[in-house]
């Protein structure tokens, strides 16, 4: 892949790419290698996540290169012709429950994996083996999502495209997202840990840990992260400045780690899958 990455690189720097006659042609290999998995966003290496720039360059690519055209059958859409909507076949072996769900090219969706309706997973983003997206959540761009997760009906998983050197928002493998939570700005969900219905993540918002008695907050270089094993759910801290108004703002609370009485309370269920 290093061709490829030095041809986008490359490309990605010039001013009028689109007078370019390879542009499309290397742009479209790329795209290709990110629809099947052979590239992505981000990878672990020795237990670190690492940003792959030049991937997320290839997808910014994409769009200064993609004309708007009118898509759809039976339903009417108008977009950058370089991102049309995946279509799936048996071969791929992901279920696409019926009812309005979609996922657009550049996005890898691994064997196994079930899309209840309706739900969308955007460009970039890496959804790996096991995995359910449940109705009404999204998985943005270049979002890392592992294997056997279950994001719950109304989970959203952040996209983050830019800027490039950014870390995208990763949920590691056997996480339980719980509905209606939202996992942003670059936030690290570690393995096996589970966020109550409702848990809000962002890089603002710090992590109190009740078991350890440790804050965890977000720094300059290093994204919210979130403990192996950990169980989430929404809590409050009280407002100690200001008028005197009795007030309590919002903060996610780990209030144990996993245990047995937890996996029984979590469990999937294969034959779904």
């Amino acid at each position: 892949m290093s061709s490829l990455k030095s041809a986008i690189e490359r490309l990605s720097s010039l001013g009028e790419v689109e007078q370019k006659p390879e542009a499309r042609a290397t742009f479209l290999e790329f795209r290709d290698a990110l629809t099947q998995g052979e590239v992505r966003a981000a990878e672990k290496k020795e237990g670190r996540w690492l940003v792959n720039t030049w991937v997320k360059q290839g997808i910014l690519l994409g769009f200064r290169l993609g004309e708007l055209t009118e898509m759809g059958n039976g339903l009417s859409f108008v977009d950058k012709d370089s991102f049309p909507a995946r279509r799936f076949s048996v071969a791929d072996r992901v279920r696409i429950v019926p009812g309005g769900s979609s996922v657009r090219t550049g996005a890898y969706v691994a064997a196994s994996v079930i899309c209840m309706p309706p739900m969308f997973i955007n460009v970039g983003a890496y959804v790996d083996e096991g995995t359910m997206v449940d109705s009404h959540a999204l998985v943005g761009s270049c979002a890392q999502v592992g294997k056997r997760v279950h994001l719950s009906a109304a989970a959203q998983i952040g996209g983050v495209l830019e800027p490039v050197n950014a870390a995208p928002v990763i949920i590691e493998d056997d996480v339980l997202v719980g509905g209606n939570c939202g996992v942003y700005e670059g936030t690290l969900v570690r393995s096996r840990a589970v966020l109550g219905a409702g848990t809000i993540l962002t890089r603002s918002t710090p992590l109190y840990d009740l078991v350890r008695g440790q804050v965890y907050r977000a720094s300059a270089d290093k994204p919210l992260e979130v403990p192996e094993n950990a169980v989430v759910v929404p809590g409050s801290r009280a407002v100690t400045k200001g008028p005197a108004w009795d007030l309590s703002l919002y903060t996610p609370v780990i209030v144990k780690y996993r245990d047995e009485k937890t996996d029984r309370g979590i469990e999937l269920e294969e034959w779904l899958r």
